[in-house]
């Protein structure tokens, strides 16, 4: 889980944005959306695994995942990705979708981008799982690839979500206005922060964030 955004957090926004290194931020710090949204993951999650199997099963699958975070949060990522592989196999319900959400983090984080990126990529066309755990997929996607991935084909991929009716959409819009000023598009990164600063029902850290990116954006 991610730590809270200490008050450089936004100075450093500022300055990336200064040296107009967006990617290089949202790989920095997309871990606070990721952080965010898994909070969910673990509360439904994890609410179908006690519900689908008999309290003996649900320990065992509690202890394996138990013991796969614990490598997780530390420092070897591999390790945990494979662990995390042994829940998806052996588990069921809401641990076995958690354990594949975390597989890919864990791959993300050892550097193999590519692998971490076709999990979450599988993740979002499954049909068999609920659409807001799809579309969490497909965001996690688009940020692991915004170092290297084209800026309007990112946009186009996660432009459905942006949707008021969709619980990521206020991540979507941060993320639309990032790949948006990356292609060039400065018009529509501001009409997008500005849409973000202006609508009451967008977290505070959010609004405030959309704040200094415009103030940093409109001095350049």
């Amino acid at each position: 889980m991610a730590e809270p955004v200490q008050d450089g957090f936004l100075r450093e926004i500022d300055e990336e944005l200064r040296q107009e290194h967006y990617a290089k931020l949202w790989k920095k710090y997309g871990n606070y959306i990721i952080g965010a949204a898994l909070i969910i993951i673990v509360g439904v999650g994890g609410y179908q695994g006690w519900r689908s199997y008999d309290l003996n099963a649900r320990m065992a699958d509690g202890e394996l995942y138990f013991n796969a975070m614990r490598l997780a949060s530390g420092d070897n990522p591999q390790a945990a990705a494979q662990a995390f592989s042994e829940i998806v196999l052996e588990a069921g319900g809401g641990y076995a979708l958690l354990a594949r959400f975390q597989r890919a983090a864990a791959l993300a984080k050892s550097g193999d981008a590519d692998r971490a990126a076709a999990l979450y990529g599988q993740l979002a066309g499954d049909s068999g799982i609920d659409p807001v755990y799809r579309d969490l997929a497909l965001v996690l996607g688009v940020l692991l690839e915004m170092d290297l991935g084209d800026p309007a084909e990112l946009s186009r991929r996660i432009a459905p979500l942006t949707a008021e009716d969709n619980p990521w959409r206020h991540s979507v819009r941060e993320i639309s206005a990032l790949l948006a000023e990356r292609s060039g598009d400065r018009t529509k990164a501001i009409e997008l922060l500005g849409d973000i600063k202006n609508d009451a029902t967008t977290p505070q850290g959010q609004r405030d964030r959309a704040e200094e990116l415009l103030a940093a954006l409109t001095k350049q």
